[in-house]
């Protein structure tokens, strides 16, 4: 019987643990704005956005109609941010900052604590959980403080960064945009290699072997360099690659994207990067708790190796309500009309002046809820096999 339940409580948590990183690149939740000036026959969702956690990303599909001729989907991430920006409304990638650097990290470490709370030898747990907490942090810190560290973020993550600058202000983007830079860096690289003749095969075939991720890593350099060009000398940062130099350097640029006030952003920025330390140095002391506080399989602390993992939709949902009151409530005075702090509307449908707002749960969130089931029904096993062994 008891091999039975340990067999059962086995399969469940390792399923979880499977159909957690599913959850991971899926989409969770999804909002679209809708009005008369967006018909339907060219916006038949609305202007959409879906919200990953490691992102958000476009929700908008190419048209094919016999009428509407659409080489790509329309980018509605940058639709509603120049829709939202006419009240006052900070950009979509200017939320959620932290929880999307970190996302990888937190998502292991709970996968960690989940494999943790299959065995029920305290010193394998105690080994399984020190094992896997170490290569995490270790990553995170080569991640988040180490040189060229984005090279270890997910693609996804490093793709949203990417779109979200690709949609700066019109003056910007004359100046150059991703993409322009991306080909003058390359051109750049070309040049240089040429000069040490090197073959131009050789070149062209190490540049189509480089993965769309290291693209776009190149890209955020040169964009960064150009925006230091900007700034006075003693302003100026010497690109270093790190996920710390990133999350500072891309939230000012979101937050100055359609109302640059200095003396308003700086302050948002150092708080955010003080608030990404202490996020950092957090999780690293939860994951030394945990190794301390869960080493007795019948203690009470044991459970906090699941807990965590079985809350994730509420917690999904507590992070997203926050923002939104954020986003509707930091409105700036440059906006083109002036409205009142109001609340985004969390669950279904809602009004702001003639746009009708829809944010209702995705693929993922559903996914997220069945993940918390397969879970309370392993802790629930557990919890009888335990007693049974008093």
């Amino acid at each position: 019987m008891i091999k039975n339940r340990s067999l059962v409580i086995n399969t469940l948590v390792l399923a979880a643990i499977a159909l957690l990183a599913v959850i991971y690149f899926t989409p969770i939740w999804w909002v679209s704005l809708t009005a008369p000036n967006y018909p339907e026959e060219a916006f038949p969702d609305g202007i959409r956005i879906n919200f990953h956690m490691n992102g958000v990303f476009n929700g908008c599909k190419k048209i094919e109609k016999l009428e509407i001729t659409e080489d790509v989907a329309i980018d509605c991430v940058h639709e509603m941010d120049t829709i939202n920006h006419y009240v006052g409304m900070y950009p979509i990638a200017a939320g959620g900052v932290i929880e999307r650097a970190f996302s990888p990290f937190l998502v292991s470490m709970l996968g960690v604590m989940l494999l943790g709370f299959i065995f029920t030898n305290p010193v394998i747990r105690t080994a399984v959980l020190a094992a896997g907490f170490v290569v995490i942090v270790g990553w995170m810190a080569l991640t988040y403080y180490g040189d060229d560290g984005l090279k270890y973020q997910n693609e996804g993550y490093i793709e949203a960064l990417i779109t979200s600058l690709d949609q700066d202000t019109e003056a910007e983007k004359k100046e150059m945009t991703a993409a322009e830079a991306l080909i003058a860096r390359l051109k750049a690289s070309l040049e240089e290699s040429e000069k040490k003749q090197q073959p131009t095969a050789e070149i062209a075939g190490e540049a189509a072997a480089e993965s769309q991720k290291m693209n776009n890593i190149r890209s955020l350099h040169v964009t960064f360099e150009k925006d230091q060009e900007r700034k006075p000398p003693e302003l100026r940062e010497q690109w270093n690659g790190s996920g710390a130099q990133m999350l500072a350097w891309h939230y000012e640029k979101n937050l100055a994207r359609y109302f640059n006030v200095p003396e308003e952003i700086h302050p948002m920025v150092a708080k955010m990067s003080t608030a990404a330390t202490i996020v950092f140095w957090l999780m690293i002391a939860a994951m030394v708790f945990l190794l301390v506080a869960t080493r007795k399989t019948n203690g009470r602390l044991y459970w906090l190796l699941i807990i965590p993992s079985i809350l994730l939709p509420v917690f999904f949902i507590i992070d997203y309500s926050a923002w939104l009151w954020w986003y509707g409530h930091t409105l700036n005075d440059m906006g083109a009309f002036t409205v009142k702090p109001f609340m985004p509307t969390v669950f279904g449908d809602g009004k702001v002046a003639q746009f009708t707002t829809h944010s209702y749960p995705y693929t993922g969130f559903g996914l997220m809820l069945a993940f918390s089931v397969m879970l309370i029904i392993a802790a629930n096993q557990r919890y009888k096999q335990l007693n049974l062994d008093k």
